[in-house]
């Protein structure tokens, strides 16, 4: 697995995180992400699947 795929695949863990938790707060907390972070990773993730990760870069 390239670092990339490592990325991409804890966005992707941060996003199934915080639907079992039913909290985004309490995910980005778990996961060391802001809220912010969190909401662009998931609106990409909407309009452009798992390719869509691949466009961030994390910010906080």
């Amino acid at each position: 697995m390239t670092n990339e795929q490592k990325i991409i695949a804890t966005k992707l863990g941060l996003l199934k995180l915080a639907e079992q938790l039913g909290n985004v707060s309490e995910a980005c907390k778990v996961m060391g992400y802001s809220r912010n972070s969190f909401y662009r990773f998931k609106d990409l993730y909407d309009q452009h699947g798992e390719a869509g990760l691949h466009m961030t870069r994390v910010v906080g």
